[in-house]
């Protein structure tokens, strides 16, 4: 296999180009577009928040590629530059059994990583996002969450890995079937405990008081047959300025969500109309294909895990130079991400599929002009630029470009008006 080390060279490398060749274009694309709201948007958007929003994207998308070029730093640095290795030799002086040693030089890889990428996420958080409005978060509460998450990864993440390390080292050559069994067990249990156990931890969860906008929304579930544990609001405002919903949970312990944000923002028929939409996802079966991808993807990465484990010159060709179980995780965490990329704009294409499905139950189920409302009200709130490069949109947007949603939804709202009546003849 040592073919492996030049094809991740070039992955990382081709990659890495494209990525800051998109950003380069969506730069341009925005910044040509900054000094006039598209004409769709003309009566709803200030151009003063146009200019915001132009801004906002310029600046995330130039941070982006410092990412960029970390992210490739460390996958090289820790493959071919011999990071892993020389954890792994740190760890060795200390004795430890398996799978103990493993789990240690995992721990420290992770940590290290974390401590690379951190002074992005802190720019990222108190001065970009502070810089346009957004951010909430304070450093007390950024230290908090750190804590809490930091706690759950050791909790739930290291009886993991722990695991998976055994089983990697015990359970034969078909190992990774144990393991992809254990990983779906876990999945199914983690989105079950989410939204009752953990989220709270981080978040106060509050059921929606009655009043009009609890009946609408009683309302439509029943029409749209979505049985669910309540409806609630979350603090989303104490981080961040941004707007958003969602569903979680499954079975009858599924819930919906709203941010207290949002529900500040949107009227209460736009609000029905969003979550007319997030309903589209359910009952259109967008989530049972999401997870029959997940299992499917996690099946076909855990064989090719096995497979690339079992091969001596797997470690070799990626600068690690003994074999060990623990090694072949992190390869394969640091690895496969670089040839991965290359099938963004696939999932991209299939993502903003089920938006456009979605969008037409909303409009059967409730009002397209008020969904378009709510959107365009989203899209000024969360500065998203109206402009982005056509390209660059079509490899990364999950959901399909502004002036293309809304104006589906417009025409629609247009052609299910009722006529205007006419004089009748003298």
């Amino acid at each position: 296999m040592d073919w492996i080390a030049p094809l991740f060279v070039v992955a990382v490398v081709v990659g890495s180009l494209l990525r800051l060749w998109l950003s380069a274009r969506q730069v341009a694309a925005v910044t040509a577009h900054r000094e006039q709201v598209p004409e769709p948007f003309a009566d709803s958007i200030p151009l003063a928040d146009h200019h915001k929003a132009a801004d906002y994207t310029i600046a995330k998308v130039r941070l982006s590629r410092l990412a960029v070029v970390l992210e490739a730093a460390i996958a090289v640095a820790l493959t071919l530059g011999g990071g892993i290795a020389f954890i792994d030799a740190l760890w060795a002086r200390v004795g430890l059994p398996q799978p103990w040693h493993g789990g240690g030089v995992i721990l420290t890889v992770l940590c290290a990583v974390w401590l690379v990428e951190l002074p992005l996420t802190l720019w990222s958080t108190f001065v970009l996002e502070a810089r346009f409005g957004f951010n909430r978060m304070t450093p007390g509460l950024f230290v908090a969450d750190l804590a809490k998450s930091a706690l759950l990864a050791v909790l739930i993440g290291g009886p993991v890995v722990l695991g998976a390390l055994y089983l990697m080292q015990h359970a034969g050559t078909l190992w990774w079937i144990w393991a992809w069994c254990g990983w779906l067990a876990l999945t199914l249990l983690m989105t079950w405990a989410w939204p009752a156990f953990i989220a709270p931890l981080f978040n106060r969860f509050v059921p929606l008081e009655e009043g009009e906008l609890k009946g609408r929304i009683e309302s439509l579930l029943e029409r749209c047959g979505f049985r669910s544990q309540g409806v609630f609001v979350v603090d989303g405002s104490r981080r961040s300025a941004h707007g958003n919903a969602y569903f979680t949970g499954i079975g009858r312990h599924k819930r919906i969500v709203f941010f207290d944000t949002l529900m500040a923002r949107l009227a209460h028929t736009e609000i029905e109309a969003v979550l007319a939409h997030e309903l589209g996802h359910f009952r259109l079966g967008h989530v049972r294909l999401r997870l029959a991808l997940m299992v499917v993807v996690s099946f076909m990465g855990l064989a090719l895990l096995g497979w690339l484990a079992a091969a001596p010159s797997f470690y070799t060709s990626l600068g690690v130079p003994h074999a060990s179980t623990h090694a072949a995780l992190l390869l394969f965490v640091y690895v496969t991400p670089a040839f991965m990329f290359f099938l963004t704009p696939l999932g991209a294409l299939w993502s903003r599929g089920h938006e456009f499905a979605a969008d037409e139950f909303a409009m059967r189920n409730a009002n397209a002009d008020e969904l378009a409302s709510a959107l365009v009200k989203l899209y000024r709130d969360n500065a998203s630029t109206l402009t982005p490069d056509r390209v660059y949109s079509r490899f990364y947007y999950s959901h399909p470009p502004a002036l293309e949603r809304i104006g589906r939804l417009r025409q629609a709202g247009a052609l299910n008006a009722p006529a205007t009546p006419r004089a009748a003849p003298v």
